[in-house]
């Protein structure tokens, strides 16, 4: 196998003089920052991490927003060999915790306004060492060598919802990483010298490959903005700072295209989404606004990107579009499924669970079943039409029944509770519980707001239930499991 390291392969090899990342800053502070500065800056933080005893094959934990601290820690630890773990900002203690148990980092490096919420979360382990940030000592480090890396040696861990547990880790190797330039070239379709925004907090699956990641290996700058979403702020950035490719959720342009006021954006090329369907009448309102019409993908955290609307065809509204080259998907029972084989970012495996023994350039084989009930026009154009199991889909978020169901049912007023979707019109879908309340406790609006402040005390809280309703008891199959379909009828 033929030797791989990301940091040495694109950082270092990037001509120091081009533009890598505009940073954008809650204080409304701007700086721009050269190739140059990057590996320089992460190679000294790769020095210190190395300082504090962390080894190729041990996972470091980032806690940091949308900054130039976050992608140097990543760059870092492609350097280094050490498993990263991005996590996001909204994560709550509960979830940190579960992280913390299942990966096991020997490094946290938390932005110091999470210090709190990260302590909170010590328990069934605790064997971590804490890098606060900002901080510059941690860039003093001696840098050290890029490590000769295998294709399939770990890289990335990032956590998908289930929808009969908890949140599972799914590991990644290194050829995740260059894997990615299949769907940069062919979907996001950035160019040498322009500038990519793609929002995704970091922490999400589409960050770690879209943020920084596919730009890079076309040559081209990331715009990093480490602010709270805001649809007519949205629009004054792109227009100021002349983005070239927009990367956003489906929910973003749909909020967008309802509370603020469209407009030709000068320079702007491009435009793509992931994560759910897009509405025609959102699509129309962008198109005849830019010019541009929005081009969808797919992809899942297990499998990176498998599909899009591709860079030189005419996108086709409300289609997910074609599988990339060289992606062998199908529709079988109505089921999308294809061949891992042919996946080029297909994951090892769930951590604690059996690991793909066949990976990298000897690649997975068997059948890879998405989950996801699609359809196929006559020309080869796919189009989501919903998940075989339960989980949620809101504003671009996967969420988990489990995880909000557990939440509310730590609450003493909450003897049983059940989550489903309910359609939104802005968000595609939003949470719905329906409770059955422990003796003593009344139904009211006073109650699910509480009910739903304490979701949000437990858990990130984009997954907390919009919707509340309270029922005598749930509806049940005659094994006793709960008949979420049921509950879906009834929206």
């Amino acid at each position: 196998m033929r030797a791989v390291n990301f940091a040495r392969d694109v950082v270092d090899a990037t001509p120091g003089d081009r533009l890598a990342l505009v940073e954008l800053a809650r204080d409304g502070s701007r700086r721009e920052w050269s190739f140059g500065e990057v590996a320089k800056r992460s190679a000294r933080l790769a020095g210190t991490l190395v300082e504090r005893g962390v080894r190729p094959g041990d996972t470091v934990m980032t806690l940091i927003g949308n900054r130039p601290d976050w992608v140097s820690a990543m760059v870092a630890c492609f350097r280094i060999g050490a498993v990263v773990l991005p996590c996001t900002e909204q994560l709550r203690a509960r979830d940190l915790a579960l992280r913390l148990e299942v990966a096991r980092p020997k490094v946290v490096l938390a932005d110091e306004r999470n210090n709190a919420e990260l302590e909170a979360a010590r328990g069934g382990w605790d064997g971590f060492l804490v890098l606060s940030t900002p901080d510059e000592s941690l860039y003093a480090g001696d840098p050290p060598p890029a490590v000769d890396l295998a294709p399939d040696a770990p890289c990335l861990i990032t956590f998908t919802s289930g929808t009969a547990g908890e949140p599972k880790a799914v590991l990644h190797a290194q050829r995740y990483l260059a894997g990615q330039r299949v769907q940069a070239e062919h979907w996001l379709g950035a160019r040498e010298g322009e500038l990519v925004w793609c929002t995704a907090a970091s922490g999400w699956s589409k960050s770690a490959r879209n943020v920084f990641i596919a730009p890079w290996l076309l040559g081209a700058a990331s715009l990093l903005h480490d602010e709270r979403f805001d649809p007519h702020q949205r629009l004054e950035i792109l227009a100021r700072e002349r983005v070239d490719v927009l990367c956003m959720a489906p929910t973003e342009y749909r909020v967008i295209a309802k509370r603020a006021r469209l407009r030709p954006v000068e320079g702007l090329r491009s435009l793509v989404a992931a994560g759910e369907a897009l509405n025609p009448e959102v699509l129309r309102a962008w198109e005849e606004a830019t010019g541009l019409r929005i081009r969808d993908g797919y992809g899942q955290t297990e499998t990176g990107q498998l599909t899009g609307n591709l860079v030189g065809d005419q996108a086709r509204p409300g289609s997910m579009g074609r599988p990339l080259p060289g992606v062998s998907l199908w529709v079988a029972d109505g089921e999308l499924v294809g061949d891992p084989a042919t996946f080029p970012t297909f994951f090892l495996g769930y951590l604690h669970e059996e690991v793909a023994e066949e990976v990298g350039e000897a690649a997975p084989t068997g059948l890879w079943r998405t989950g996801d009930r699609v359809h196929e026009d006559q020309d080869g154009f796919l189009f989501f039409e919903g998940r075989n199991d339960d989980v949620i889909i809101s504003s671009g978020y996967r969420i988990g029944p489990f995880e909000v169901e557990s939440a509310l049912v730590a609450h003493d007023a909450v003897a049983e509770a059940a989550v489903v979707a309910a359609p939104d019109e802005e968000r595609g879908a939003v949470v719905r519980a329906v409770v059955v309340l422990a003796d003593g406790f009344v139904a009211s609006a006073d109650l699910a707001a509480a009910l739903q402040a304490h979701v949000k005390s437990q858990t990130a809280p984009y997954k907390y239930p919009r919707v509340v309703d309270f029922a005598a008891e749930l509806p049940r199959t005659a094994s006793g499991k709960v008949r979420r379909a049921a509950l879906r009828e009834e929206n």
